[in-house]
């Protein structure tokens, strides 16, 4: 089947009890079982759940993946993830990458004897220089949190392979209509389903997919280990906004980079990061590894933080918010918001400066978008 089919029908057969097209929501947190013991598929709704197992199916056909697995949240599924390593063992993640997810690595899992060093994942060099004996994990996000660089999974891959160490790849901003990490080398491709796969701003959930079964036999141990598991509703909200994430991720990606183009042109916008943009500095692996370029981007304000504000508070229709990926338009001041956890100095080091807007573009009517900008631009 073809990504939009699978979108709609992986995982999502009809119910066999009662011919149900929609897959239902099993409120359930135990299961009769015929005999002490005797453990059927479902027992308890931690280790199972119908809805959550129809999700999973799906997760796992959409990212061409064999094992798919949900959590509460994307930092549940990333937390459990790094749960398959060992006290002692190394990371190298990128240097760009998700506030929250800088803040579990360096404030929380630092703690439990794990090592992070942080390099720039565009140059494959780098990463294999930081390459040590107990290296077990490479992370990378691409497209990075909040500067829209684009890394070379396959080369990235190449590394890992050598090194005997796992690539794990945060797919949240592309989702898998827009790029499939397992097919060019990752071992497993992790997601915020908060986003952009949820599509509405109404579920908190997270995501794991491998095509390794052995890794995914001892995540799914992890899963029910930890406890980190999504509720039914939360796994059928997700499920209803991937049978919409092909048309949403079109309009998304049309919007933005209609507005990309606007942000070039406004003579109070010092940059544009967005990998649709021609003069984007990996241009070329953006269309060897991505279908089209998505719904994110973010640009520099000439000025400083005070403009910035002035901006981000007349804007009407875009919303100032965290979070991202649902069909409404969201602005946010990473310095402020999703990045306050870095510290100043590294911040202003990787590039986020005090005058960088992320926004994810919605996908309302364009016009009335660049209408909006073209207001807030007005009179800064």
């Amino acid at each position: 089947m073809r990504f939009s089919t699978k979108a709609i029908h992986a995982g999502q057969d009809p119910d066999p009890a009662t011919g149900s097209v929609t897959v239902p929501v099993y409120l359930t947190s135990t299961y009769m079982q015929l005999r002490p013991g005797r453990e059927g598929k479902y027992v308890y709704s931690r280790t199972a759940n119908p809805t959550r197992n129809a999700l999973e199916e799906s997760l796992a056909a959409l990212e061409d993946g064999k094992v798919g697995l949900a959590f509460s949240s994307g930092l549940a599924a990333t937390t459990t993830v790094l749960m398959l390593l060992r006290k002692g063992d190394h990371v190298i993640a990128g240097d760009d990458i998700y506030g929250g997810t800088y803040r579990l690595f360096d404030q929380v899992l630092r703690n439990y004897g794990l090592q992070f060093t942080y390099v720039d994942p565009r140059s494959p060099d780098k990463v294999e220089k930081a390459v040590r004996k107990n290296t077990r994990m490479i992370w990378i996000e691409t497209p990075t949190n909040p500067l829209m660089r684009v890394v070379d999974i396959r080369a990235i891959s190449k590394i890992a392979t050598k090194n005997h160490a796992m690539l794990v790849v945060d797919n949240t901003f592309a989702s898998p209509y827009l790029q499939n990490p397992l097919k060019l080398g990752a071992d497993i491709s992790v997601h915020s389903t908060t986003k952009y796969l949820g599509g509405h701003s109404d579920l908190i959930g997270g995501a794991a997919i491998t095509t390794d079964v052995n890794v995914g036999k001892r995540l799914k141990f992890l899963q029910n280990a930890v406890g980190a598991v999504p509720g039914p509703l939360d796994c059928w909200l997700v499920l209803r906004g991937i049978k919409t994430l092909a048309v949403r991720m079109d309009r998304h990606n049309s919007n933005a980079k209609q507005i990309s183009e606007f942000l070039q042109k406004e003579p109070k916008v010092e940059q544009v990061y967005y990998p649709g943009l021609p003069d984007h500095p990996q241009r070329d692996v953006v269309k060897r590894q991505m279908r089209a370029y998505g719904g994110m981007l973010s640009f520099e304000l000439k000025g400083g933080f005070g403009d910035c504000e002035k901006l981000l508070t007349k804007l009407r229709v875009f919303t100032l918010a965290e979070s991202l990926g649902g069909v409404e338009s969201l602005v946010e001041h990473p310095a402020s918001m999703t990045h306050a956890s870095i510290p100043r100095q590294r911040r202003m080091e990787q590039g986020i400066k005090d005058t960088l807007i992320r926004m994810s573009v919605g996908i309302e009517d364009v016009e009335d978008l660049l209408e909006d900008l073209q207001r807030g631009f007005k009179g800064l």
